[in-house]
Order: C-alpha cells, then sequence, then structure tokens
C-alpha cells in the first residue's frame, strides 16, 4: 500500500513553498504526467479547494459531491475504477474518510494519497484519542489546507508550479479577505450571546475562531452516524438549552431537520436556517463555493443572534 503523504507547511509564502516542493524527489508511485493530473478530492469541500489551486491544469473529480454526507458515504464500484486511474488522492485525514483505506486498497491505486489537515493542530472530541475533523470551519485552517494541495500538485506536476503557486496566493488571500468579513459581522453580536447549538458537533473549529460558545449538539457527537440522541441526551441538551439562554438551534443541511425541530421545541427556542457544515451546497445555491457557504453561515448566525 501506498503511505499516506503528509506535507508539513512553512513559514513561507505559496511560491516558495513550491518551488521547495519542486525540489524534491518525484514521488515514485505517481505515473508521468502527460496531460491534466487526474485526482481526486474525498467530499466537496476539498473538491473546491483543489479545484481553486489547480484551475485547468487538473482533473478533479469528487467522490461525495455537493449535498452528500461525507461521514456516511458508501463507495460503489465505480469508485474503484476512479481511484486506480488517479494520480493524487485528496483527503481530509483526522478519521472523517473511515471508507478510504479499504477502498484505496480494493482499487489497488498507485496515487499519492496527500492529508491536506497536515500541520493543523486539531480539537480533541469527548472519546479518548477522537479529534474534530471539520477543520475547513475556519478560514485560517482552510489557507494551510490549500498550501498543502499546491505543494502536492508542483511535486507531481512541477512544469505548472508557477501556476499552481500563482492559483494557490490568490485564493489564500481571498480566504484571509473572508476571515477578516466574518470576524467583524460577527462583532455585531455581543460577546455573552454568541452561543451556538447545532444539529452535530461540526462548528467547534468556527467558534474558536470567532469567539462563540457551543452549548451542545442535538446529536451528541462530532459525526452524523451517532444516530438518533437517547431521551437522555435531548433532556440533557433541552436542559442546557435553557440554562444558557441559547435563542436558536441552527440546523445543518446533512441533519434530521425532525430531531432538531423536537428539541427546538421542548426547548421554546427557534431554528434557524440550514448551515453548511460537512457538505457545500449545490453549484448557484446559497453555499455553493466554500466561500459563499462560510458567508452564509456567519450571516446566519448573526442575523439570529444578534
Amino acid at each position: 500500500m501506498t503511505p499516506k503523504i503528509f506535507l508539513k507547511v512553512l513559514s513561507m509564502s505559496v511560491v516558495s513553498a513550491a518551488l521547495v516542493a519542486c525540489a524534491l524527489p518525484a514521488a515514485t508511485d505517481v505515473p508521468s504526467v502527460s496531460s491534466n493530473l487526474k485526482v481526486i478530492a474525498t467530499f466537496s469541500f476539498i473538491g473546491a479547494f483543489v479545484q481553486n489551486v489547480g484551475g485547468d491544469k487538473v482533473e478533479v473529480i469528487t467522490l461525495v459531491g455537493p449535498d452528500s454526507d461525507v461521514h456516511d458515504f458508501e463507495p460503489v464500484p465505480s469508485d474503484s475504477g476512479r481511484l486506480a486511474e488517479a494520480q493524487i488522492i485528496f483527503e481530509n485525514g483526522l478519521t472523517l474518510e473511515t471508507w478510504l483505506d479499504n477502498l484505496y486498497t480494493s482499487a489497488e491505486s498507485k496515487a499519492m494519497r496527500v492529508v491536506v489537515s497536515e500541520g493543523i493542530t486539531p480539537r480533541k472530541g469527548e472519546e479518548q484519542g477522537e479529534f474534530d475533523p471539520h477543520v475547513w470551519q475556519n478560514p485560517q485552517n482552510a489557507v494551510v489546507m490549500i498550501k498543502n494541495i499546491a505543494a502536492a500538485l508542483v511535486k507531481a506536476d512541477a512544469a505548472n508550479a508557477s501556476t499552481y503557486a500563482a492559483n494557490a496566493d490568490a485564493y489564500v488571500a481571498k480566504l484571509e479577505a473572508l476571515d477578516k468579513e466574518i470576524a467583524a459581522m460577527v462583532e455585531r453580536i455581543p460577546a455573552d450571546e454568541r452561543k451556538i447549538v447545532t444539529s452535530h458537533d461540526a462548528l467547534g473549529y468556527f467558534a474558536e475562531q470567532y469567539g462563540f460558545t457551543v452549548v451542545g449538539s442535538v446529536i451528541p457527537a462530532l459525526s452524523t452516524e451517532a444516530g438518533d440522541p437517547t431521551a437522555q441526551d435531548v433532556a440533557k441538551i433541552v436542559d442546557a438549552i435553557k440554562a444558557e439562554g441559547v435563542k436558536a438551534i441552527f440546523l445543518e443541511s446533512m441533519a434530521n431537520p425532525k430531531l432538531v425541530e423536537r428539541v427546538a421545541q421542548e426547548a421554546g427556542v427557534k431554528v434557524g436556517p440550514e448551515l453548511f457544515t460537512d457538505a457545500l451546497g449545490a453549484p448557484g445555491s446559497a453555499g455553493g463555493t466554500y466561500i459563499e457557504a462560510l458567508r452564509f453561515n456567519a450571516k446566519t448566525l448573526v442575523e439570529l443572534l444578534k
């Protein structure tokens, strides 16, 4: 099995990182490039990142597309064929894609695997040894992911290094601007009102970046696969909502709305619009791109909590 590639993010511009990557020995298990790189992104957020960096130099296939849940994804036979033909696989890591190792092995893939969350300090989960995989919910983490993607593309396709570096630098500038925009929006919410409850525990990185407190989640887990909450879980989150004075529960695009509505009714609070947490929306929707998705989430939180 080809080992996963962990690319270190250094304190330098993406251009410099690209030059360093060019100097590294070529990966022996990456086929020679005769046309556009064939790359796999495991789910929609990573697919958007890869497309922004690779531009027209890459052919991106996203396994778990918009409006689809990466947590409970079940590969189909055609996915094996896609992995067999790919030159690079970009994955989140942090146990998000629990299905990927078996798929990679069954496909007999020779693709280089790149863990794009490498270099990000993960949040710890409730269980021993568990980490929160939702790193993309902080734009500063997205910057790290973009740099990892750029370095991997340059390593595999040095002939187009300048293109990848320029694309990455341009996108990083947009992410930095987004971070400042969201921080300014959140300032409209009094600090003691920045309390959120969501369908499942997916906004921890966003909360840390912008000064929110995550009071809890309807599904008390980092994955939507955890199943329906018990009566005890429901009572616990209802009590927490009342005690903390939470104004609303925020539904997520991949969640069961009936569960959220039940808890909201018992707690006497509103149900907010769906947030984009585990998947982008369809192209052209409010969450069709990464920047649009996080901007929509921030605006929604502000409107209900200010």
